[in-house]
């Protein structure tokens, strides 16, 4: 389960991590009996990422500002998620910004720091600059410096990163977390270091354990988010990133880059549709380069999306090189092609059957979504029998390819 930022900022206190005076605003009236000077930011509190580009991170000089600004955060949607409350924080000064995270490497079973020099929104530069540790023992300080120095941080920023990263250590060790992040850790022109935005992650298991956590979960604002059964529920302790649209939607989207879903969302919406869920698999949410991996972890989320029976529709959105696309495309045949042999023939007038060019086989297309994929970059001979075989709709323009997904999600309500 995800935590609010404010609820991480409240825990970042606790273990004497810095962070800004900041003032909780449930109401735009509460903006009236503000305590911490202008200017002041105010911030969506939703669990989606990529708020700033979106208009839920502004910034406000005075108190009319504010008002006009919270209310507009507080009737703009993320991701279907509107914000129950906002997080008026002072504004900071700062020269740099870096990412840190704790995690679990589930390879190593060990826990894992993560550190780049480079912080903020440009994820494919944090990306770029990321560093890792493995805790292989018990741990010890020498483990944060480690990271700091692969960083590349020098002087004084070494000890003050590096007592940091201990810190958030021993909160991911003293509650349990499957993991915490600072993004951006920034610096101000003195060398001071402040957390600016955090993400953590709590253990749904542990909260018996840690009645404070347990508060902080009643705490969180009722949302579409929360209503969904445990059996769909997948969080960040895999190597995705997954956002919860609507429990009534019908339509799953999957892009390499969740600023791409969270844009995809909103053009599924405007058209008319139900987005259900939306998936990010990319370098971005997994951390990992090699095109094997990037495959089956491909295959692995098209197998998530399929085993929710909710979703109709499945819209592929991949923007990427030549060999990139075709090895999506490869990934998507592949697993249609399994699918295929495992679901057995259902002898009905009723069910739409394809025949594979070239072979007798057979399959029930009612138990997969409809596919609609899109591939930016690289051309693909659609029309070959490799792909034509294969139950999907390859649309090349975007805006097809949204107005076909809804209206087979559309037509797939009615039925």
């Amino acid at each position: 389960m995800d935590l609010l930022e404010y609820q991480a900022k409240e825990l970042f206190r606790e273990m004497g991590i810095p962070v800004l005076p900041s003032q909780r605003i449930d109401h735009t009236r509460d903006l009236k009996r503000l305590q911490i000077p202008y200017p002041v930011v105010l911030k969506s509190q939703v669990r989606a990422g990529g708020r700033g580009r979106v208009g839920g991170v502004r910034f406000a000089e005075n108190t009319i500002d504010a008002i006009a600004a919270a209310q507009a955060i507080f009737n703009l949607p993320i991701l279907g998620e509107y914000p129950q409350v906002l997080l008026a924080e002072a504004k900071y000064d700062v020269t740099r910004e870096f990412y840190l995270a704790v995690t679990l490497d589930y390879n190593a079973r060990r826990p894992v720091l993560l550190g780049s020099s480079q912080g903020g929104m440009n994820v494919e530069a944090v990306m770029e600059q990321m560093q890792q540790v493995i805790v292989e023992e018990e741990f010890s300080p020498f483990y944060a410096r480690r990271l700091a120095v692969k960083m590349g941080l020098k002087g004084n920023l070494i000890g003050s990163v590096s007592c940091i990263l201990e810190k958030m250590y021993q909160l991911f060790v003293q509650k349990d977390l499957d993991g915490l992040e600072i993004n951006p850790l920034g610096v101000s022109a003195t060398g001071e270091v402040m957390a600016l935005d955090g993400k953590i992650t709590v253990n749904d298991a542990a909260f018996n354990r840690h009645p404070d956590l347990a508060m902080l979960a009643a705490e969180m604002p009722e949302s579409e988010m929360t209503k969904e059964t445990p059996l769909e529920t997948y969080n960040n302790t895999s190597q995705s990133s997954l956002n919860w649209v609507n429990r009534d939607g019908n339509i799953g989207i999957l892009c390499n880059g969740s600023d791409l879903a969270i844009a995809m969302a909103d053009l599924v919406t405007r058209a008319g549709g139900s987005p259900r869920l939306c998936l990010s698999v990319s370098e971005e949410a997994s951390g990992d380069l090699s095109a094997a991996s990037r495959g089956e972890k491909l295959e692995q989320e098209l197998e998530r999306f399929v085993q929710n029976k909710n979703i109709k529709v499945l819209l592929v959105n991949i923007v990427g090189s030549a060999a990139v696309n075709e090895e999506v495309a490869s990934s998507i045949v592949n697993y249609l092609q399994r699918k295929v042999n495992d679901i057995p023939e259902v002898p009905s007038q009723a069910t739409r059957r394809f025949r594979p060019r070239g072979s007798d086989r057979r399959y029930d297309q009612k138990s997969l979504p409809q596919f609609i994929v899109r591939l930016l970059g690289g051309e693909i001979d659609y029309s070959s029998e490799h792909f034509a075989s294969m139950p999907v709709n390859w649309i090349d323009n975007l805006e097809d390819a949204i107005a076909q997904a809804v209206s087979l999600a559309k037509s797939t309500a009615k039925t």
